[in-house]
């Protein structure tokens, strides 16, 4: 997936999974009161806890980061428009484990910042990278959604004749939209001259559909019979 996307000209962006609550939810437009920052969604460190290398914006608690959309935010602190990254690293969510979920899974998120960027560019690149890892024939749709970070947002779902069992079954696989002009001016980039689109997606789920995988947890099982399928 990494390599897909350099080929068309993104570079990878990686930052720590500790992080603080500001990049990880209020620079994201991610309100107070949102489930996310519940200490029942998410794994919040001890008020007492210094991290040298992890940056604050004020007194705000330390967590494991939720989404790598934290990326996102440190990399348009650090540079100026053009950005074009994608941030693939763990994340860490209070979810009961099952068939879908884990507490510890994987994402890779992308973010396209410039000039004129429209949804246009952000369907197009989506649609290669379909194409690319589900077959010629796969075919995308966006479904209208909400996230606090983009605006507009969808869901991106797709179907490929070359999945097997799964051929012909629209199934969703990402988050996306263009970013909102509030995470924009949350890091100093003008939103009357820039505009950019992001998206995220769980590399175990593109796995799982790729393999044939039903149980996100083998991956985290350790069970070399299940392990040997793929060497």
């Amino acid at each position: 997936m990494v390599d897909l996307f350099r080929r068309i000209g993104f570079s990878v962006a990686e930052a720590t999974e500790v992080e603080s609550e500001y990049y990880c939810f209020d620079a994201l437009n991610i309100p107070a009161d949102h489930p996310a920052r519940d200490m029942q969604d998410s794994y919040y460190l001890p008020d007492e806890l210094s991290v040298n290398n992890v940056s604050k914006k004020g007194d705000e608690k330390y967590l494991l980061r939720t989404h790598t959309s934290t990326v996102q935010i440190r990399t348009m602190l650090k540079e100026k428009p053009p950005i074009r990254i994608v941030a693939p690293g763990r994340c860490f969510r209070r979810d009961t484990p099952d068939a879908t979920h884990s507490a510890n899974f994987h994402q890779i998120e992308g973010l396209y910042v410039d000039k004129d960027v429209t949804l246009l560019d952000l369907k197009a690149t989506l649609d290669h990278f379909v194409k690319t890892i589900f077959g010629p024939k796969a075919k995308t749709r966006l479904r209208p959604s909400f996230f606090p970070f983009t605006e507009p947002s969808f869901e991106m779902d797709f179907f490929s004749p070359d999945l097997g069992k799964l051929s012909n079954k629209w199934l969703e696989i990402m988050g996306c939209g263009m970013v909102d002009p509030e995470v924009f001016k949350a890091v100093g980039i003008d939103p009357e001259v820039y505009t950019g689109y992001a998206f995220g997606m769980g590399i175990e789920r593109i796995a799982m559909i790729l393999q044939g995988v039903d149980d996100i947890r083998y991956y985290y099982q350790n069970d070399v019979r299940f392990l040997k399928q793929f060497a």
